[in-house]
């Protein structure tokens, strides 16, 4: 059995619902900002349960723009995830601030009881990363952020429909930023991501800064970027978005599949623990192997066996040569190279059958049977 990673041909391979509304929307020619992005972004918003929601350009942008809003800039620290993917700090390294690494949890978050250490004279926000659709844990985190007076962003962009202690990411902090990237659990033809907050005044500040900071066609209020979520992508965002919540419902009964059959392997394979005050929406189905030196053979048998799995972040991205002038070394967080060297990524994603979960986690199981 072959089994697939990328489920995009089969989400899309009825697109004429979409395309009909293309054709619809080509005639008026409204391809910037257009009352299809109105409408999303009134649909996302309540989807998230927030007042506002603000489409941007990519969830690399929502978090930017949403750090920029709070006043992040040149020489500020902002403390994340060290297991982060590069856009949470190359939001941060764009407005000219520094991100400063947190090591994480077993669960792939930030660890709130290590962020206090963190923190220093620079330091003006913290960035908590839902990483893999599992909700960081909010509640230490914005008593911390209380403590310390610092405003929270959260980089939910894995997260959609994730929560904790039943209030949803992004939905915590003075703002929150998605993805809308192609692999999302809500996703469009492209790059595009939405900011959310229940701030009236970040509203109006992230609409400025999204659209070169004018106010209206000829006013000008502050320095901006073009970050615009397209018409079109708003047009596609629509389309999926009323399936989102039936997605994740699907993507959660695929990972308990995994979690019941894997659970069988308990001396080879290890599952992060299930909290119950976290709601996850399996973004990705990570596993660790407990040997280190299985990692690379047991990624190669689900490959001969026609699984494409994953490996996510090998490389911890504070050892990453681009970030080498943060001065991180080996060992600086150790959970975090752990999981970098056992982590294994299965597909879990809405279309798959029972079947293909099934054939998955017993190829897991053949393997070490075999050994």
């Amino acid at each position: 059995m072959k089994v697939r990673y990328s489920y995009l041909p089969q989400q899309f391979e009825n697109p004429e619902e979409i395309l009909e509304e293309i054709r619809r929307h080509l005639k008026t020619c409204n391809f910037t900002l257009g009352p299809e992005v109105d409408q999303f972004e009134k649909s996302f918003a309540q989807l998230i349960g927030t007042k506002f929601a603000i489409g941007v350009g990519s969830g690399t942008d929502a978090l930017k723009l949403a750090l920029k809003a709070i006043g992040i800039g040149h020489g500020d620290e902002v403390i994340t995830a060290a297991n982060t993917f590069i856009a949470t700090a190359g939001a941060i390294n764009e407005l000219g601030a520094r991100p400063v690494f947190v090591d994480v949890t077993p669960y792939y978050t930030i660890d709130a009881t290590k962020i206090e250490k963190a923190i220093t004279k620079k330091t003006k926000a913290i960035l908590p990363v839902h990483l893999t659709g599992e909700a960081a844990d909010m509640t230490p985190i914005m008593q911390l952020a209380s403590k310390h007076d610092l405003p929270v962003v959260e980089d939910a962009c894995q997260a959609i429909g994730a929560a904790y202690d039943g209030q949803n990411a992004g939905t915590h902090g003075a703002a929150g930023g998605f993805s809308l990237h192609p692999l999302k659990n809500l996703n469009v033809w492209g790059d595009a991501g939405v900011i959310v907050t229940n701030s009236e005044s970040m509203n109006e500040k992230l609409r400025l800064l999204r659209n070169h900071g004018l106010a209206t066609r000829d006013e000008i209020h502050l320095f901006g970027y073009n970050s615009r979520l397209d018409s079109i992508q708003a047009i596609v965002g629509n389309w999926i978005i009323r399936q989102t919540k039936d997605i994740t419902a699907r993507r959660i009964h695929n990972a308990s599949i995994y979690d019941e059959m894997l659970g069988t392997l308990r001396t080879k394979v290890k599952i992060a623990p299930r909290r119950k005050e976290a709601r996850r929406v399996f973004h990705l189905y990570m596993f660790e192997v407990v040997e280190e030196k299985d990692r690379e053979p047991l990624y190669r048998y689900l490959h001969e066996n026609g699984v494409d799995a994953k490996i996510h972040y090998p490389i911890p991205l504070f050892l990453q040569k681009g970030l080498s002038h943060l001065g991180y070394k080996p060992g600086d967080f150790p959970e975090t190279e752990r999981q970098a060297k056992h982590i294994i990524t299965l597909p879990v994603d809405q279309h798959l059958t029972e079947t293909e979960i099934r054939y998955c986690a017993k190829t897991v199981q053949n393997f070490f049977e075999r050994r």
